[in-house]
């Protein structure tokens, strides 16, 4: 196995996004009084933080870890905002009002992020290059359709279905049965997008701490006191951003999202002339079948980075390798002999409706629960839930009309009920696909 790697391949974990980030140093322990405190450093928090000092609050930031630790910038820099679920799916679940709601909001969540990056100039490499959703099988397809009459019907989303015949514009291999074309959807450096994130916070002059885990929330009627590794806070509200690494002592908010890895690697460069040859419209790529596969070019268009469920549970990181090495060469079989620069993880955060939600718990706000669809989501409903607590009209969202719901087999932290759903993918779902593909 240690074949798959090149001689100067990365420590296993690091991301490929890292290379080219170093972040500021933040020794500064957080205030002891603020207006809004918001925990979590990633994308929502950052975005919170932003909105709410914008809205005349003083704000802190506390995240657990180092800057940037967490799944913001372990992402694949996939920037698109059409609903994870079908209106029909939405519709049972919270009403047609809601899926209504929720797929008009979708393009301007999209313009929004566009408005974000270029108000605060940030440099991360964003790219119009479209999204194609690739069909693993006919039935898929024809759910394709069904999806492509809804979203023009129920959104101002551009969407384009792209037959068997002309997948050849876009990627070259003879695996997928036709696809769904999102123009407008794009790419950034995750990293990159996260620093400028970060930047634009520390520009304002909100505290940020890093290395700074809320140990203890307590209400006291007036507000709320927070121990944390640096110091107790009082906050008059609070803004949870944690998401796919919610700790057990959020208890509500920790048994209604769940983490769920995600695996990603990195191919060693390989020519201009290869890489457009085996993916020519340069497309963000992500697949129908139960693996969720996603892959895409480099923003400097030298290599493939290849992402997907290598297992639904913490597994070794070369192991991990090379199952997405296997699988992305199922797609690109002369990719065989081309080895891997990076392999690394993080943590999505999944909400049991495999949906987002934003809301109030006891004065805790929050913004949680993308299901892997927050690379939009989570800047743009940190804002929503930051301008909830400082009682802004412009926070409205149909994401506050749907839920996080429990369940009663997890009760927070660990999610140990993955590990039965990782062999059920594994020993049946990804059979019955590939079985299903071949017809």
């Amino acid at each position: 196995m240690s074949g798959l790697f090149t001689e100067d391949a990365a420590t296993p974990g690091h991301p490929y996004w890292w290379d080219d980030v170093v972040w500021p140093d933040l020794p500064d322990p957080p205030p002891e009084k603020v207006d809004i405190l918001v925990i979590g450093g990633g994308y929502t928090g950052l975005s919170a933080a932003i909105a709410a000092h914008d809205a005349g609050a003083k704000v802190a930031v506390i995240e657990a870890e180092a800057a940037g630790h967490g799944a913001s910038t372990r992402n694949g820099g996939m920037v698109g905002a059409h609903p994870r679920l079908g209106w029909d799916a939405i519709r049972q679940k919270f009403g047609a009002d809601v899926a209504d709601a929720v797929f008009a909001e979708a393009r301007p969540s999209l313009k929004w992020m566009q408005g974000l990056i270029e108000r605060e100039n940030i440099d991360c490499e964003y790219q119009q290059t479209g999204r194609i959703q690739l069909a693993w099988t006919k039935t898929h397809f024809e759910n394709q359709k069904k999806l492509a009459e809804v979203v023009k019907s129920k959104s101002d989303v551009q969407v384009e279905l792209v037959e068997k015949e002309a997948l050849s514009e876009h990627i070259a291999t003879p695996l997928y049965k036709g696809g769904i074309f999102f123009p407008e959807h794009a790419s950034i450096q995750p990293a990159k997008f996260h620093l400028g994130l970060l930047n634009a916070v520390l520009k304002r002059g909100i505290s940020f701490s890093a290395n700074c885990p809320a140990l203890k929330m307590e209400g006291d009627g007036a507000g709320h006191v927070v121990e944390t590794a640096k110091g107790t806070i009082k906050a008059d509200k609070i803004v949870l951003a944690t998401n796919g690494y919610t700790p057990k002592t959020f208890g509500w908010f920790a048994r209604r999202v769940f983490p769920l890895p995600s695996f990603i690697i990195a191919t060693a460069p390989l020519s201009a002339n290869r890489i457009a040859d085996l993916a020519p419209g340069r497309r963000m790529m992500v697949e129908t079948r139960a693996r969720h596969s996603y892959f895409r070019i480099s923003p400097d268009g030298t290599r493939f980075l290849y992402g997907g469920r290598a297992a639904m549970v913490g597994i070794n990181l070369k192991t991990a390798a090379a199952r997405l090495h296997q699988t992305m060469c199922e797609v690109w079989p002369s990719l065989k002999e081309t080895k891997i620069t990076h392999i690394w993880t993080g943590n999505t955060g999944y909400s049991f409706s495999h949906m987002p939600a934003v809301g109030e718990r006891d004065g805790v706000h929050y913004a949680m629960g993308y299901s892997g669809s927050g690379t939009v989501m989570a800047p743009y409903l940190g804002a929503k839930a930051a301008l909830q607590a400082v009682g802004d009209p412009s926070a409205e969202t149909a994401f506050s009309r749907t839920r996080l719901d429990p369940r009663w087999f997890h009760t927070g932290g660990k999610p140990h009920f993955l590990q039965a759903a990782n062999l059920w993918y594994k020993n049946y779902v990804d059979g019955a696909e590939n079985r299903a593909a071949r017809r």
